[in-house]
């Protein structure tokens, strides 16, 4: 409790004091069981107004546990964790409990587990996972039938969506899905489910133009001869497994060469973009048109994402090349990127 701001404390302990002071009330006027065995007859999150029974729990939350025989309580478990609770929120009909955030929740007994000194009880109750944490697919650009990778967490017991259409997931652990690629997918979105709610890809099916491979390539290649291009650099990305790596000498540059795509049903040009120079003045030129359009980016030594609207850029319909050039004068500078390619209107 020692995180929550006093000024949210004090309406929550007045509230609490109220509601024990009517459990309080109704073990005065009916017969108490405080020395007999426990029982819990409901667990509610503690909120305002009418106290609802639940079955699933939310770590970080506080919830009222109602029943007889609480009174003299030692211990409560959640999945067989042992969790802290004030003692002198404890009246024999009812505890109020904080769910604490290390709870477990995956390959757990389910169980609320409370003991006291005449008894433990234990009552069927879920801890709930934090909604999914969705960090990339591969392969953004499947086709049907391929099989999909979803890298992120919390996917306990996970459904997958593309677009509309609900996707049998193939296999899942708490950090990866697999599922294979439906048809009429393209400009989709996919979105991964849990007990918890949702998360939607930031990528449509179809938009990239680095997906651990560059997309539609019809070659790339530096202007020095000394600088190396990598598109299976594996020690640092954020989607899929690899991410490109530049090693530039000072204003020197790259080129890639791809197929011509109709670009008409995209609004922006984005990717994920990181300085392995700790300045923070290290920047990049993105140039479009054959030179017609310089944008210049500063780049950090983190992950980046930069989007380049195409107004910006002329309103191209068809895109077929990206050159990049070093320019942050200091000689040189090792740059990566990743998850390149277009935004759906």
């Amino acid at each position: 409790m020692k995180n929550i701001k006093i000024k949210y404390l004090l309406p929550f302990f007045t509230m609490v004091f109220m509601v024990l002071g009517v459990f309080s009330s109704c073990d005065n006027e009916e017969a108490s069981s405080g020395g007999g065995a426990p029982v819990i007859t409901s667990v509610a999150k503690s909120v305002e107004g009418t106290l609802v029974p639940v079955k699933v729990g939310d770590p970080k939350n506080y919830y009222i546990i109602q029943g007889t025989g609480l009174l003299n309580t030692t211990k409560i478990y959640f999945n067989d964790f042992d969790t802290y609770f004030n003692p002198t929120l404890v009246t024999d009909t009812a505890i109020f409990v904080l769910i604490d955030e290390k709870t477990p929740y995956a390959n757990s007994s389910n169980k609320l587990k409370v003991v006291t000194k005449a008894g433990t009880v234990l009552y069927d109750f879920v801890i709930a996972p934090p909604t999914p944490k969705f960090e990339s697919y591969n392969s953004i650009n499947a086709a049907e039938g391929e099989i999909v990778t979803v890298y992120g967490d919390y996917f306990l017991n996970p459904t997958v969506k593309v677009g509309t259409a609900d996707v049998p997931v193939i296999s899942s652990t708490l950090t990866e899905i697999k599922f294979k690629m439906p048809a009429n997918a393209t400009d989709k979105y996919v979105t991964v489910t849990n007990i918890s709610g949702s998360t939607v890809s930031e990528e449509a099916i179809g938009s990239a133009l680095y997906d651990d491979a560059l997309q539609g390539d019809a070659g790339h290649w530096m202007w020095s001869g000394s600088d190396t291009f990598d598109t299976d650099f594996k020690d640092d990305k954020v989607q899929g497994k690899s991410s490109i790596k530049f090693v530039f000498g000072g204003w020197n540059g790259a080129d890639m060469k791809f197929n011509s795509r109709n670009i008409s049903k995209y609004k922006a040009f984005r990717v994920k973009v990181k300085s392995g120079s700790t300045n923070t003045a290290a920047s990049v030129i993105f140039v479009f048109g054959g030179w017609a359009y310089q944008i210049k980016k500063t780049i950090t030594s983190n992950w980046t994402t930069i989007e380049i609207p195409f107004s910006d850029i002329g309103n191209p319909t068809t895109f077929d090349q990206l050159t990049l050039q070093e320019s942050g004068n200091f000689g040189g500078n090792t740059i990566l990127m990743d998850d390149m390619g277009f935004v759906l209107k």
